[in-house]
């Protein structure tokens, strides 16, 4: 059994022209055992965004803190802490920071792809 404080688990910041003022953290996976699912952390800070893009696998994803947007189906849908998300398999998808705060949000995805 793992337990621990996600903002203790080391970070991978990524910032460029596709992805702007995010950091990553895998919160779970498979150097902790986990055979399954990765659960990842990511913190996106004031104006970032992660990389608008689509693969095959589903994500579940768990708004923690802060406020965002979510872009589905060409549209920005507002999202805040306590929110919910599901993103199919093949949908083109990104998030974004609409707050000052940072937007946190914790997201599941399965085993074989790359953990960040």
């Amino acid at each position: 059994m793992k337990v621990a404080q996600f903002t203790d688990i080391p970070g991978q910041v990524f910032n460029s022209e596709i992805v702007k003022n995010v950091t990553g953290r895998v919160a779970i996976g498979k150097d902790d055992g986990a055979p399954n699912f990765c659960m990842r952390v990511f913190t996106i800070g004031a104006d970032g965004f992660t990389p608008r893009h689509s693969h095959e696998w589903e994500h579940e994803i768990f708004v923690h803190a802060g406020e965002g947007q979510v872009y589905r189906s060409g549209e920005w849908v507002d999202v805040q802490a306590g929110s919910t998300i599901f993103v199919p398999g093949n949908e083109e998808h990104q998030l974004r920071n609409r707050g000052k705060e940072d937007f946190t949000f914790v997201c599941l995805i399965p085993k074989g792809v790359a953990e960040l």
